[in-house]
């Protein structure tokens, strides 16, 4: 006779213990995005803040996390600033996506041959290239600016090389990490790439900004360049979305600029990671709408 399976026993089986790493993310719509897209495709999810600004070591504390939560039954993590690519040596192995970014947002735990791996996944680029697409669709591509080369920025090179950009300008506060990723980028997308210290001259013939930086969050408000430098004929895409309305796209609607703000990536970003951390599709549209009326929610509280 074959062996019956609880009703309790079934559900636990769809039951996912979820997370974020990061600092400063208290104010984060991952786990309400993440849950209530589980509670629609009839999941048991539950999504932790792991704030790293709630601990004396800061970033240090990573390494013991990324253990803790491997030993506490996560099925997966999601990894943002300042840690996306800290973390990368401490994960057992990479998806080709985050091993040519060199950067991390979303680890999946899997048990193989009775031991747990971290494997490192990357959901930033194609979740960037996923809301650009729909907001942009017929941006000029030709010289885009790229503000911040961390991990973000990284991942969304990649994306933006793929989407077609004829010259991509990388611009860090770093000067020596631009350098490193526009180097890194040339190996696989050729000579489209140049690093430039200089965010006025990067600008010279630019059709579009990308901003990835945090500037602009709200514990590090401001601009992430003079105002002056914006014009009509260039189009913004910013990937911060607390708030939506950064201070980069409020001086970019007033000059003129075509917008993306920060939310299209944040649910593109999340629709991958979703189907990494659960092994089934989310409807994208369905999360793009919570999403939003979360955010009204919030400014309406």
């Amino acid at each position: 006779m074959a062996d019956s399976v609880s009703p309790a026993a079934e559900s636990l089986a769809d039951k996912r213990l979820v997370g974020l790493i990061g600092a400063g993310i208290q104010r984060s719509l991952s786990p309400a995005l993440h849950e209530q897209e589980a509670r629609a495709l009839g999941l048991r999810l539950h999504y932790q803040l792991i704030d790293l600004d709630r601990s004396p070591q800061g970033a240090r504390a990573l390494p013991g996390l990324i253990e803790a939560a491997r030993t506490m039954g996560f099925a997966g993590l999601n990894i943002t600033y300042p840690c996306k690519q800290a973390v990368v040596p401490l994960l057992d192995a990479l998806s080709d996506e985050a091993a040519a970014m060199g950067a991390v947002n979303t680890v999946v735990f899997r048990a193989e041959g009775g031991a747990t791996r971290a494997i490192g996944h990357n959901t930033d680029g194609p979740g960037w290239a996923w809301g650009f697409r729909r907001t942009l669709p017929r941006a000029d591509l030709s010289r885009v600016v790229l503000l911040g080369a961390g991990g973000a920025g990284s991942a969304i090179a990649h994306a933006a090389l793929r989407l077609g950009t004829g010259t991509l300008v990388l611009v860090d506060r770093e000067a020596g990490r631009a350098e490193a990723l526009a180097a890194s980028l040339r190996e696989r997308h050729g000579d489209r790439v140049l690093a430039e210290a200089d965010v006025e001259r990067a600008l010279r013939g630019a059709s579009g900004v990308i901003h990835a930086t945090p500037t602009g969050m709200d514990k590090l408000p401001g601009l992430p360049l003079p105002a002056a430098l914006l014009h009509p004929s260039l189009w913004v895409s910013e990937i911060v979305y607390f708030p939506l309305e950064t201070a980069l796209l409020r001086a970019a609607r007033a000059a003129g600029c075509a917008v993306c703000d920060g939310g299209t990536m944040a649910v593109g970003q999340a629709v991958g990671a979703f189907e990494l951390f659960t092994g089934r599709a989310p409807d994208a549209q369905r999360m793009q709408a919570h999403f939003r009326s979360l955010v009204a929610a919030r400014g309406s509280a």
